[in-house]
Formats: structure tokens, C-alpha cells, sequence
């Protein structure tokens, strides 16, 4: 039980990354009070609490319905993982976890940015998404209670992240740009690892049914 929690922490944390979203909340506050800051920091980590714990609960059932496998999904999910830790170890936008060129423009004039670009995609991204209903799943197989402590882990890991945008003027001063792209791209590196420990999982499951 203690290793898969660990393994949960560690996987929501470098997918979620609270350390990427500082750059792009200050330069899309840099007019904002304080106050406002920690306002829209607020509003953004409770709509992708809302949208991380809707797919956690929902989201086994709304597969199953549709009636996608758990090999399919890991190896789907794998993908998109893999898509996710190459953008944060190359610094190339693929669009599965930082928003593109058109969306940053559209970003910069829009009244509410806690929704759009901050809770979707850097927060709660497709990679995010994909996790935790792939962690819920495997809860099933571990312990009765390891589906509320992933919901748990996942709520502990965005007030991390509400920490890290209120207090991102500090952190960019002491880690500074290069500080926080070396962060990112160690986070990129688990990324990819945890991404391919889906794909071969689901590829085997895949292989098994097929004996």
C-alpha cells in the first residue's frame, strides 16, 4: 500500500509539475495585485481539483461504457505521457501540456485565465487526466481504500501547486529561468520513464489476452 501511494505522489507530482506553471502565471499576472494573484491561483487549482477528481470518479465508468479496455487505455495513455515528457525535456509545445502559440495570444486577452491557459492544459492536462483515472484503476487491486487516497494525493499535490503561484516571484528569484527549465526537464525525464512503463504494461496485457 505505502509503495503504490508513493508511486502516485511521485507520478501526479512531475505530471502535474507545479514548478512549469510559475513562469507563465506571473507573466500572465504581471498586472495583477497580490491579492488577485493568490485569487486566481485559488479559482484555477479548485476547477482542476474538480476536473482531476470528476475524471478519477468517473472516468473507470465512462471507459468502461465506451467499452474501452485497460491495455487500451494505458497504451493510449503511455502515448500521450510520452508526447507530455518530451515537450518538458525539449521545450517544444506539442500541445498536450502547454498551450500553443494561437492559444497563448488568445491567453494574453482574455478577462479569465484561472480556466484557460492555467487549469487546462498545464495543470490539469490530458496527461494528468490519464494518470489518475489509470491509478484508480490499479487502486482497485490494491486496497479498498487506495481509490480515496489517489483522490487525496492528487488534492495534496494542487494545493502544492497553489503554494508555488503564490509564492512564484520568490521561487523564479531564487531558482531563477534556468533553475526551473532544469526542474522541468528532470520531470520530463520521469515522465517519459512512467510513460513507457505504460505502453509496455498495456502491450503485455495485450499479448497475454491474445494466448
Amino acid at each position: 500500500m505505502s509503495k503504490f501511494l508513493w508511486q502516485t505522489f511521485v507520478t501526479l507530482f512531475v505530471i502535474i509539475d507545479p514548478f512549469v506553471v510559475v513562469p507563465v502565471f506571473i507573466a500572465l499576472t504581471r498586472s495583477d495585485t497580490h491579492t488577485q494573484r493568490k485569487q486566481i491561483a485559488k479559482k484555477t487549482c479548485i476547477i482542476a481539483a474538480v476536473l482531476l477528481i470528476f475524471f478519477a470518479l468517473a472516468g473507470d465508468s465512462l471507459l468502461n461504457a465506451l467499452g474501452i479496455s485497460q491495455p487500451a487505455f494505458r497504451i493510449a495513455g503511455g502515448f500521450l505521457l510520452l508526447l507530455a515528457g518530451v515537450e518538458m525535456v525539449m521545450a517544444k509545445s506539442t500541445g498536450s501540456r502547454t498551450p500553443t502559440n494561437a492559444e497563448e495570444r488568445e491567453a494574453t486577452h482574455s478577462d479569465d485565465i484561472s480556466v484557460f491557459p492555467l487549469a487546462i492544459p498545464l495543470i490539469a492536462g490530458p496527461g494528468a487526466m490519464t494518470s489518475i483515472v489509470v491509478l484508480m484503476r490499479e487502486a482497485e487491486h490494491v486496497h479498498t481504500f487506495a481509490g480515496v487516497s489517489v483522490v487525496l494525493i492528487a488534492v495534496f499535490v494542487l494545493f502544492l501547486t497553489y503554494m508555488t503561484m503564490c509564492l512564484g516571484e520568490k521561487l523564479m528569484k531564487v531558482l531563477g529561468v534556468i533553475g526551473m527549465n532544469v526542474l522541468t526537464r528532470v520531470f520530463g525525464v520521469i515522465v517519459a520513464a512512467l510513460a513507457t512503463q505504460h505502453i509496455v504494461h498495456g502491450v503485455t496485457a495485450v499479448v497475454k489476452s491474445m494466448r
